[in-house]
């Protein structure tokens, strides 16, 4: 069983080259980090509307000011994450992002398809 908190975080984010990354989202990428660990990383500027992460590990991270308003957050857990300015889907309840955050629970949404 792969133990999340410790596997490698992305390459494709490490490099920070959100440019690059945009511009592949731009032309209709649909990043895929579920079930990956995103835990201590910045992730401000990165296009992640439609990202999926779903299962992913945020610890920590910082979302400051990201739209997440298309994302599938589907068991992602948020512990410690900064998230002030971030959008999140709207049908996805405060309590539960609140939950999150301060608990280190895994999102329940289910993404509208």
């Amino acid at each position: 069983m792969l133990d999340i908190k410790r596997s490698k975080h992305p390459q494709e984010l490490l490099e920070e080259n959100r440019a690059f990354f945009n511009a592949a989202v731009a032309g209709g990428r649909v990043p895929d980090f579920s079930g990956q660990n995103l835990s201590d990383m910045d992730l401000t500027g990165f296009n992640l509307r439609n990202a999926n992460l779903s299962g992913a590990y945020l610890r920590g991270a910082i979302l400051s000011g990201l739209d997440l308003s298309e994302a599938d957050l589907h068991g992602a857990s948020l512990r410690n994450a900064r998230i002030s300015g971030c959008l999140f889907p709207e049908d996805l309840p405060a309590a539960e992002i609140s939950l999150s955050v301060e608990k280190g629970t895994r999102i329940r949404h289910l993404k509208k398809r």
